[in-house]
């Protein structure tokens, strides 16, 4: 199987994996390996290179508002006021947590960039306490993908190009309450020096090669891992779907067949996982169709039929999905997982039985039929002792034969 860590290690804020410790890869394993290890997302169950272990967390940590950094004050009067330089901060979210000021003023409101757009930025990074913890000359990111800080993806799009400008967010919009090791604890708020230094459109998928097709498909898929990792199954669905659509774009460069069978491996472990968001959500019409994807494509694919199995017991079709489980057994008989989920939903299976029956009897007006002794089944209010039915069987044959004989005569 072809590997999905296709991007290199980085040490930027904006960028999934920054040299974890191994020590923290295991234990960042062993939180997501649950009693049900089929949860665990695609490559944490058959990797270990994509940990995504120090990317920001977008929970609220409930921490209230960083307080002001001296250098987040106004300037002193005069200071700017000839390039027009604004004297407030900017609260970006309306919350006081993500506030943005600009330093050096930039070429205009039409030079911002839009959504959709590659930007790259300077940026240097610094804790509370001055220090530096990241310093990249060119950072650079698709605007409105989610690629990034939610800091930077939010406030970068309010930049004029050529602008520097100066953000200090709250941990919620950055690193969150696991931090970053070893440089950036957690909860920390961090202030950013943002400069915006070009955009352009986002490359054409259809002149993509197959190996920046997949590359790039990756590193959505690998955000989405991370949503996933921090419950934010919304922003989790977001990112595997533009995984999708970077995958089924159509193209006009030939792939070899490697390439080909890397695009498909790909898209199968982001319907995957796009299927165990859905679940998590409750979406199940959209959770079916997702492991239904998977399995025109591979039909004995077990990860997809353990979650459309999960998929139809969620929704109470226990006839429907043992089958489903038990082909995923057969597949993999020793994956307790399996047995475990299979177990229970055959007792479900017979409970909900058991209940549908009772039902009928009470709808039959028969409630306590079920207690009726065995010995006593078979004396119904219509039986007839069968030495009545002999006789009754006699007396008519004889009828018959004395009105044969009659009709002889005549």
């Amino acid at each position: 199987m072809a590997s999905s860590g296709e991007e290199p290690r980085s040490g930027s804020p904006g960028r999934a994996g920054t040299g974890t410790e191994a020590a923290d890869a295991a234990a960042d394993a062993a939180q997501l390996d649950t009693a049900e290890d089929f949860e665990v997302l695609e490559e944490e169950e058959e990797e270990d290179e994509d940990d995504l272990s120090e990317l920001p967390p977008l929970e609220d940590v409930g921490r209230p508002p960083a307080p002001p950094r001296e250098d987040a004050q106004p300037p002193e009067p005069g200071a700017g006021d000839a390039a027009g330089e604004p004297q407030e901060w900017l609260d970006v979210l309306g919350n006081g947590l993500l506030k943005k000021k600009t330093l050096v003023p930039g070429r205009g409101v039409d030079s911002r960039p839009q959504k959709g757009q590659d930007v790259t930025i300077r940026l240097k990074a610094t804790l509370e306490d001055g220090t530096v913890v990241e310093e990249d000359p060119a950072l650079t990111f698709t605007l409105g993908d989610c690629d990034v800080l939610q800091a930077l993806d939010l406030c970068v799009q309010l930049l004029e190009m050529g602008e520097t400008a100066l953000i200090v967010s709250d941990a919620k919009y950055c690193y969150g309450a696991q931090g970053r090791s070893p440089d950036i604890p957690p909860n920390a708020s961090l202030t950013l020096e943002v400069e915006l230094l070009a955009a352009q459109d986002a490359p054409d998928l259809e002149l993509l090669s197959g190996k920046e097709k997949i590359q790039l498909a990756n590193r959505k898929r690998e955000r989405g891992n991370f949503f996933y990792q921090q419950a934010d199954y919304v922003l989790a669905i977001n990112s595997y779907d533009i995984a999708l659509r970077i995958v089924g774009s159509s193209s006009k460069v030939d792939f070899s067949p490697d390439e080909e069978a890397e695009l498909l491996d790909v898209k199968v472990k982001c319907l995957n996982n796009l299927a165990a968001s859905q679940l998590k959500l409750d979406h199940f019409k959209a959770a079916l169709k997702s492991c239904n994807l998977v399995l025109e494509h591979q039909p004995g694919n077990i990860k997809a039929l353990f979650r459309k199995g999960k998929v139809l017991a969620q929704q109470g079709e226990y006839r429907e999905a043992i089958p489903i489980l038990k082909a995923a057994l057969k597949l993999e008989p020793s994956n307790k997982t399996i047995h475990a989920e299979l177990s229970k939903l055959v007792k479900k299976h017979a409970d909900q039985r058991n209940v549908e029956t009772e039902m009928y009897r009470k709808m039959l007006g028969n409630p306590s039929a079920a207690g009726t002794p065995s010995k006593c089944k078979d004396k119904l209010p219509w039986s007839i002792p069968w030495k009545w039915l002999f006789g009754a069987t006699a007396i008519a044959l004889g009828g018959v034969a004395l009105s044969v004989v009659i009709a002889a005569r005549n």
